[in-house]
């Protein structure tokens, strides 16, 4: 699992309702959260962010409320990855259960700046710049967060099982 794309940096504490302000939690149609994704925080990245692009933040990404149209958002939007030195708990599984990888890394907020171009490479534990001056290590993913992210999330991780018989 690698993606690459431009660096979105945000600090910390960044809430749910920064990353889907709770005006726009009338419908859960991923396309209409997308057009709103991040709007507390930036005015642009709705309109600029690009399939693969990646966030990079401080502490306490996603605390707040236990919304899910958040990492729907964040995920409709284009955003395929959300590296941070932590995240809110609920932010972290709702992540997870919708196919959203969610990564920790002690450094790459200090690393990496906004409009950067990096990979995320999972399976290799880093992110790095496109011209590989910039490296931070992420923390080992388990496996079976790995598995879930791997089908797309919780629900086809769990269909796939059925379908195996498992």
């Amino acid at each position: 699992m690698t993606s690459s794309g431009r660096v979105w940096k945000f600090g910390d504490d960044v809430n749910t309702d920064l990353i889907i302000p709770g005006r726009y939690l009338s419908s859960y149609d991923a396309a209409h959260l997308a057009k709103h994704a991040m709007e507390g925080l930036s005015g642009s990245f709705a309109k600029d962010v690009r399939p693969g692009d990646v966030i990079v933040a401080g502490t306490h990404f996603g605390c707040g409320s236990s919304r899910e149209q958040a990492v729907i958002a964040l995920k409709s939007a284009g955003v395929s990855a959300v590296v941070a030195k932590s995240f809110a708990r609920i932010f972290y599984r709702n992540a997870v259960n919708l196919g959203l990888p969610v990564l920790v890394s002690a450094d790459a907020s200090e690393n990496f700046e906004d409009g950067d171009m990096a990979a995320v490479d999972i399976p290799s534990l880093k992110i790095a710049s496109a011209d590989g001056s910039k490296v931070s290590v992420i923390e080992g993913v388990p496996e079976h967060v790995r598995a879930i992210l791997e089908s797309g999330g919780l629900v086809p991780h769990l269909r796939a099982r059925i379908e195996k018989g498992r």
